[in-house]
């Protein structure tokens, strides 16, 4: 395996490893709520037990809150399940709209963490493009990451999604931590790297404060070298 590809597979690995993490701790987060309600469910039941007089309406708000964690949890797994299914084909047709919101659902507990949130906007005309969906994942997540370091006070990141005539240019606006220079550490290695797995290119435009990611209709398969 020649060293782009392995600077690749370690940026995979480790925007996979970190999703999962975080994942684990949203599903943490749901346990230890239905765990915290089914406590109060005991206490009542040992209240009944003693005759004392336990209101319905109490015990309907708790099975409600339970009922609210599942849901949760569920949608939680499901986005799982999603991000462990992007590896199983190489090149496949994806809609860039719905992987932007895939992608800002992921990097939601990441963000907010640090005050940010992300505001996903689409184009209507946008077209869909086949590509490799693990390789962009990762891609916009190291787009994303280095973005919630570069938000202004407004702590808002712009994630939209155009065609520009030969494919489509996914646009993160709000930064403002360059003035006139980019950043000396973004695009690093790993960036160059999975833009040329992806066929894509990085520009930055300092007067929009944005990062432009251009992505063609098409990418060529690449396999590892030896």
């Amino acid at each position: 395996m020649n060293n782009t590809w392995k600077v690749i597979n370690e940026a995979g690995l480790h925007f996979f490893g970190k999703m999962n993490a975080s994942i684990s701790h949203e599903i943490k987060n749901v346990l230890a709520i239905i765990n915290e309600n089914a406590g109060l469910l005991e206490d009542l039941s040992g209240m009944a037990d003693q005759d004392v007089p336990v209101d319905p309406a109490r015990l309907k708000s708790i099975a409600g809150k339970i009922q609210q964690q599942v849901h949760r949890a569920d949608v939680i797994v499901k986005n799982m399940n999603i991000l462990a299914h992007s590896i199983d084909e190489q090149v496949k047709k994806v809609d860039p709209g719905e992987l932007l919101v895939f992608m800002a659902t992921l990097s939601k507990r990441l963000a907010s963490m640090k005050g940010i949130s992300f505001e996903p906007v689409m184009s209507e005309n946008s077209p869909e493009i086949v590509t490799n969906p693990f390789l962009l994942e990762t891609m916009l997540w190291r787009c994303l990451e280095f973005v919630m370091k570069a938000a202004g006070a407004e702590k808002t990141i712009e994630v939209s999604v155009q065609p520009n005539g030969q494919g489509i240019d996914i646009n993160f606006t709000g930064l403002k931590v360059f003035g006139e220079k980019q950043s000396p550490s973004f695009p690093g290695e790993a960036e160059h790297a999975l833009a040329g797995a992806l066929g894509a290119k990085i520009a930055f435009n300092a007067e929009a404060e944005k990062i432009i990611l251009s992505l063609p209709l098409k990418m060529q398969a690449a396999e590892p070298s030896g």
